[in-house]
């Protein structure tokens, strides 16, 4: 895992680091944006393009927002509210589309 997605996203999600992802490693939940750990990579692009500054390489995430990178790696790999199987690893986020869920992390986070 080489960026990750913090709590700047969360009820934002300007979608300018989905044009510049070169690999389609982004994807969509209901309050904020997935990297997916595994088609990253680690090229930068997202998070130069991010306007408000949510992502983060994972070296440099400050301890308040550590949570986030256990929450990207959940996204992907448990079953998520509403869902009956993980995302896991579909070769990139414009084969499935929207996820419409998000970890319970994520989504109690700030209620």
């Amino acid at each position: 895992m080489a960026f990750v997605v913090t709590s700047s996203c969360i009820d934002v999600k300007d979608t300018a680091c989905l044009d510049e992802c070169p690999v389609d490693c982004i994807y969509t939940g209901i309050r904020k944006l997935y990297i997916h750990p595994g088609e990253c990579i680690d090229c930068g692009a997202c998070e130069a393009a991010c306007p408000v500054d949510a992502i983060m390489n994972v070296r440099l995430v400050p301890a308040a927002e550590a949570e986030f990178i256990a929450a990207e790696e959940r996204f992907f790999h448990t079953v998520l509210p509403g869902r009956t199987t993980p995302v896991g690893d579909p070769g990139g986020a414009g084969r499935i589309g929207p996820v419409g869920a998000d970890t319970p992390f994520v989504a109690a986070f700030g209620r």
